[in-house]
């Protein structure tokens, strides 16, 4: 079932002109964008500071500027907006799926389909996408459908920053929704809400052969797009750097040898151009054109780049079971999404010294089939549970090692668990602990082993200390426990007890 994801730029220009517009504008200062016809000037884009003192896009400028004395006015530049919001979708294209358009001048859209459980299903995906833009310091609102008009009119008309339409509510999300949500003309939509229509729910009411012969086709198009009735390609974005094969077909092919015979002579011709520029790839996209109009992709990453056809095509074929070619494939097509230069290395043979084993391939092989795949590494913390950190598997070694002198358990949460202790204050360790529901007396302890908090990390933690101590209880297991305090002065912890890790 495809799925389709729209991503909003409410304030794109301004947001554009904050960070790249060269002008230093404070983030609580009101800015909005002024284009000009003649000697008309008005407002053609507002931030959100502008909006809540009350202008409005097309408000004349010089009464924006007589309500508002410390309002930054920028002149507008279109182009520079769509070579913003292009950069935006290219950043998708790579990131997200490898079908991606850009939508108007404020947004972009993204097929999601089969490309979700990548980021941990479709809420994790736009939640992380929404966070990542905002990080770079644009406002964005996305929402998922099972459709483009949906997804659309979903993202620009909700209060909510992500909505996740389910699969096949589509009825339920739109039909209380403004008519103008289906991107209409505006001519279109002021006729139709002089005859009464407000709604998608009345436009869909009325019957089609006489909306036809008032309006023409363009409304019963719409809703049949957005109702899923009526297929509305995305035709990808692409550009002339891209490294890109394609193959027509004169007879739709859908056996999956076919299929497979096909994308490994892709793959010849993908990886021989790849060569010529000296190049490897690292994330390739298979587009499969369908004869009803629609489109599917597989997306194959690697992690490093590569030339090699028999490990491509394998990342490729392995997932053909995905493909659905429903009435037919009529169009293939290939494309380097991702590609760094790839330097050949010479292997010096040696009797002595082993040669380094390459396990990219697998990790290549579980990546492409939806698993998380990391290491671990040292990092310079003596806070337990910060003294780790999660790398990419094929990461350089860092070089780090822990410097605790004091001996660390086999298996350390990753948070501490909170126990019941008996134990007298301020240096003893407990005599009796209840852990996860089981009572356990203490005949064995060592320590203390005094950890300062991180002050230069967290300000609250400039007084903070634990003790921890190594406790074996009557059957002889091994506990890594601390207090949070120096068991006197409550300013340097709670004086809680928790159990931070097993030996053994």
């Amino acid at each position: 079932m495809p799925r389709v994801v729209s991503v909003y730029f409410p304030y794109l220009a301004t947001d554009r002109i904050r960070r790249h517009g060269g002008h230093e504008v404070p983030a609580d200062q009101p800015l909005v964008v002024i284009s000009k016809n003649g000697s008309k000037r008005w407002i053609s884009a507002s931030d959100a500071n502008a909006l809540k003192l009350g202008l409005r896009i097309g408000m004349p400028a010089s009464r924006a500027q007589a309500m508002v004395t410390n309002l930054v006015m920028v002149d507008a530049s279109p182009a520079e907006d769509a070579v913003a919001l292009k950069r935006l979708a290219l950043w998708a294209l790579r990131q997200y799926s490898p079908v991606v358009a850009v939508d108007g001048t404020d947004g972009i859209v993204i097929d999601t389909e089969g490309a979700d459980h990548l980021k941990g299903g479709e809420e994790l995906l736009i939640s992380g996408l929404v966070n990542m833009l905002r990080a770079k310091g644009l406002t964005a609102k996305a929402a998922v459908a099972d459709t483009w008009g949906a997804a659309h009119a979903i993202a620009r008309l909700t209060t909510e920053t992500t909505t996740v339409v389910p699969i096949g509510g589509i009825t339920q999300a739109v039909m209380g929704l403004p008519i103008h949500c289906l991107r209409l003309a505006p001519d279109t939509v002021h006729d139709l809400r002089a005859m009464g229509v407000e709604t998608v729910g009345e436009l869909a009411a009325m019957p089609r052969a006489p909306l036809t012969l008032r309006f023409g086709p363009e409304p019963g198009r719409r809703l049949d797009q957005l109702f899923g009735r009526v297929a509305e390609p995305i035709e990808p974005l692409r550009t002339p750097e891209l490294v890109e094969v394609s193959r027509n077909f004169q007879e739709p092919i859908g056996a999956p040898e076919t299929i497979e015979k096909y994308v490994r002579r892709l793959v010849g011709q993908l990886t021989a151009k790849l060569e010529k520029r000296g190049l490897g790839v690292r994330r390739s996209d298979l587009v499969i054109h369908r004869v009803d109009n629609t489109t599917q992709s597989l997306r194959a990453g690697l992690a490093k780049p590569v030339r090699d056809p028999t490990r491509l095509s394998k990342l490729l074929c392995d997932r053909i079971e995905k493909i659905d070619p429903g009435y037919g494939i009529e169009k293939m097509v290939l494309v380097a999404i991702m590609a760094e230069p790839l330097e050949e290395k010479q292997v010096a043979s040696s009797l002595i010294e082993e040669a380094a084993v390459d396990y990219t391939p697998i990790v290549d092989i579980l990546q492409n089939r939806g698993q998380r795949l990391y290491r671990v590494t040292p990092v310079a913390s003596d806070v337990p549970e910060r003294s780790v950190a999660r790398i990419a598997p094929t990461a350089e070694e860092t070089g780090a090692d822990w410097a605790a002198k004091w001996g660390r358990p086999l298996r350390l949460f990753a948070r501490p668990e909170e126990i019941e202790v008996i134990a007298v204050l301020p240096d003893q360790p407990p005599a009796v602990f209840t852990w996860r529901g089981k009572r356990r007396r203490v005949k064995r302890a060592d320590g203390p082993e005094r950890i300062f908090g991180e002050w230069w990390l967290t300000p609250r933690e400039r007084q903070a200390v634990r003790d921890y101590f190594v406790v074996e209880d009557e059957i002889g297991e091994r506990y890594w426990v601390f207090r949070a305090g120096d068991g006197v002065d409550m300013a340097t912890g709670s004086h809680s007890w928790f159990v931070q890790g097993v030996f053994g």
